[in-house]
């Protein structure tokens, strides 16, 4: 990949991020109204914030998926191509039943009702994501796309989750879920065009 179509990617993902936070905010504030504004600057300098956390988060997606995208280097050189995709699923698998299940059981930390609800959403963005990405390419992007949108995502809002307030984690999700998607479904057409130049 060229640093140009890299700086595309990057300028893209961004704007990814700062149109999912904006949307996240705006939906949070209208469905719980939690910030209290002093007058119209406010309301209108709110929006300009939102923007600028997308942007913050769509560059903390960035190295997750540039990090998942070495490690997913790595793995293929390192073991055999079945070897590493059992590996993603059983680490895929585990990373959802952390997030659902052994937060709860285990730690303690969230109550069972918003830990399914969240792995629920997480699974089934990952699943029409994957869908799409097979779709757009081949099946063998299916094992790889559904582990970077599950293990990867899950190990991305660890930070967020041991606040434990439910907005935060919507917050974040959001604008993370549309970078990470978005990410994985251009990955094919930036490396194509650079075969093709």
């Amino acid at each position: 990949m060229s640093l140009r179509k890299w700086a595309r990617l990057f300028w893209k993902t961004m704007l990814v991020g700062a149109v999912g936070a904006v949307i996240a905010g705006l939906v949070l504030q209208f469905a719980t109204g939690t910030i209290q504004f002093k007058g119209a600057v406010d309301m209108l300098i709110y929006p300009l914030i939102l923007l600028g956390y997308g942007a913050l988060v769509s560059v903390y997606s960035q190295l997750g998926f540039f990090a998942y995208l070495t490690l997913n280097y790595m793995g293929v050189g390192v073991f055999k191509r079945k070897t590493w995709e059992y590996i993603q699923i059983v680490l895929s698998v585990l990373a959802l039943l952390e997030l659902m299940f052994l937060r709860t059981f285990v730690g303690g930390e969230q109550n069972l009702t918003w830990d399914l609800t969240l792995g629920i959403g997480i699974l089934i963005t990952a699943i029409i994501v994957t869908y799409l990405k097979v779709r757009y390419t081949n099946i063998h992007a299916l094992i790889p796309t559904m582990f970077f949108m599950l293990a990867i995502t899950i190990l991305e809002i660890i930070g967020v989750l041991k606040i434990g307030v439910n907005n935060a984690t919507v917050f974040i999700i959001i604008p993370l879920l549309a970078c990470n998607a978005y990410q994985i479904l251009t990955l094919h057409k930036v490396t194509q065009d650079e075969k093709k130049s």
